[in-house]
């Protein structure tokens, strides 16, 4: 046992070695983060098996919690390499202490002997009265009032120092205790993640026997995602063409000139922005990276861009933004203060809110019902709508983010944690 302890430990430390130093809060709260990102999809794994049984649901939900689990092995060893440094200083530190303590006693000591053989008043008056003259009758007062300070000071050093080396102990003891939390944490966190590749490979294994009628349904799952974006694709170069032409209106009545480019290559695929628009969009522009979530609370559960499916790695699958799984009954809100372009149904019956921000807009798809219309202004983390709940127990939000009709990645542009 001692030596699977020990064993833990270096490869624990070892890993840490060389990575990006973090500090133990920000650590922690990564930590806290994920366990919470696992709990929901622990919640989603155990309403899933209530219901009529989706195996490749399952196996990508589990996927999910196989990768957050392998990032809290991640954080907590990074959690117990800092822990580790902390303690070899601090024992470095209370070797230190003992050492000058037990110099300091030593030599307190001895200056107490000393001041002990020379201790009685008259002992002292006669050194004094033996002096040849006043001046050195004088320099030994001073000697003497010195020699009792100094003596004063070093029983006060004695006392600080062993003050310092009690707190060095307890700071040990604190960092010990805390060391073998975290190991005990980390020899479940590896079983976790072996009990759940155990039940991946189980679920692929069913998957395996009837890979073609699998097949089959992604690729259905992608034609109707592909008719989706290019209804959205379509939606955005129609709100920009409305936009830009009441833009022109609004111009032309208050006697202002609409150049003849901006009017005729502009009008489908850039807005005209106004002055006013130009500053929402480098505000905008300046927050990537540090804009809120679309919801309070969930994980990004398909990323943007092209990647192998989760089950079937052989087949390739492109998500034109990116898929954030949440609890049933969460509402979307708006990343950024912006003007809604748009509120449409889409296939399938769910709606879909576009907001513009400057020259950039901001789609929020897979909602129920809305709270918002068409020509609102919207507030940072103002209400949208709800988000809808499919029928395998799924709540996920698709969001999109474009620069006029340019897709870019989303989660580049929101901050790190919700």
């Amino acid at each position: 046992m001692r030596r699977a302890y020990l064993s833990l430990l270096l490869i624990c430390t070892v890993f840490a070695y060389g990575q990006k130093k973090e500090t133990q809060e920000q650590l922690e709260r990564r930590k806290q983060q994920i366990l919470v990102e696992i709990n929901i999809v622990k919640d989603l794994l155990k309403k899933e098996k209530t219901k009529e049984r989706n195996i490749l649901l399952e196996i990508d939900e589990n996927n999910r919690k196989i990768n957050l689990n392998r990032q809290l092995i991640n954080n907590v060893q990074k959690q117990i390499s800092a822990t580790n440094s902390n303690i070899s200083k601090t024992e470095k530190e209370v070797n230190t202490l003992e050492a000058e303590l037990a110099k300091l006693r030593k030599d307190y000591a001895d200056l107490v002997l000393k001041s002990y053989k020379t201790k009685s008043s008259q002992s002292r008056l006669m050194f004094v009265l033996s002096s040849d003259n006043f001046l050195q009758a004088y320099k030994r007062v001073q000697y003497m009032k010195q020699y009792a300070d100094y003596r004063k000071s070093q029983a006060d050093e004695v006392k600080t120092k062993a003050e310092s080396l009690k707190e060095a102990l307890a700071r040990l003891s604190i960092q010990k205790a805390k060391q073998q939390k975290l190991l005990a944490e980390q020899q479940q966190n590896e079983k976790n993640l072996q009990e759940d590749l155990g039940e991946q490979k189980n679920l692929m294994s069913i998957v395996q026997k009837d890979q073609q009628k699998y097949n089959k349904h992604i690729k259905q799952k992608q034609e109707e995602t592909k008719a989706i974006d290019r209804k959205i694709k379509q939606l955005i170069k129609e709100a920009i063409e409305e936009a830009n032409r009441i833009a022109r209106e609004k111009a032309a009545k208050e006697g202002k000139k609409t150049t003849k480019s901006t009017a005729s290559t502009k009008s489908a695929t850039a807005f005209e922005l106004t002055p006013e628009g130009k500053i929402v969009a480098d505000n905008f522009r300046a927050n990537q990276g540090k804009l809120p979530w679309p919801v309070a609370k969930g994980y990004i559960s398909l990323p943007y861009g092209d990647q192998p499916h989760p089950v079937q790695t052989q087949l390739t699958i492109h998500n034109s933004g990116v898929e954030i799984t949440t609890e049933a009954g969460a509402r979307a809100r708006a990343v950024f203060g912006g003007d809604v372009l748009q509120v449409q149904v889409l296939p399938g019956g769910n709606k879909a809110v576009l907001i513009q921000h400057g020259d950039y807009i901001t789609v929020y798809q897979n909602l129920g019902d809305v709270s918002v219309k068409k020509g609102d202004k919207v507030s940072l983390k103002q209400d949208i709508g709800s988000i809808s709940t499919n029928s395998n127990g799924q709540t996920v939000l698709k969001f999109l983010l474009s620069r006029n009709t340019d897709i870019y990645n989303p989660q580049s542009w929101l901050s790190r944690s919700n």
